[in-house]
């Protein structure tokens, strides 16, 4: 899967106001300019200007609504597939015939085994440990 760059959001320092207007105006080329900011700022050192720049590329929804539906990840179900299953009031999970392989239910089965076999371990008292 692609990156895809959404926004950028950018500082420029001036020392005066004619250098900050001139850095905005360069920016307002570019027509992804969605904001601009020139905040007059002190220091010891006396006034400098503080331009913030944020630039947006495309809204989320584009990118979203560009992808293909298959796009899934490789071994990821989309949206589409799954498998249909019922909750039951104990709260076990039923799934009807056929919809898991065997394969897949042998595997949940060693897991599920692994994690019973596992020894809990044991709390240790700190009046016990050596430092």
């Amino acid at each position: 899967m692609a990156k895809v760059q959404l926004n950028q959001k950018e500082q420029h320092y001036a020392g005066t106001r004619e250098q900050a207007e001139e850095i905005v105006l360069t920016a307002k080329e570019n027509e992804n300019l969605q904001m601009h900011k020139i905040s007059e700022k002190y220091n010891k050192f006396g006034q400098y200007f503080l331009i913030d720049l944020t630039f947006a590329y495309q809204t989320p929804k584009e990118v979203m609504e560009s992808r293909p539906q298959d796009d899934a990840p490789e071994g990821q179900m989309t949206i589409d597939e799954g498998v249909e299953y019922t909750l039951e009031k104990d709260g076990s999970i039923s799934v009807p015939e056929g919809q898991i392989s065997d394969e897949e239910i042998d595997a949940v089965e060693f897991v599920e085994e692994q994690e019973e076999s596992e020894t809990p371990i044991d709390p240790v008292n700190d009046d016990e440990l050596p430092f």
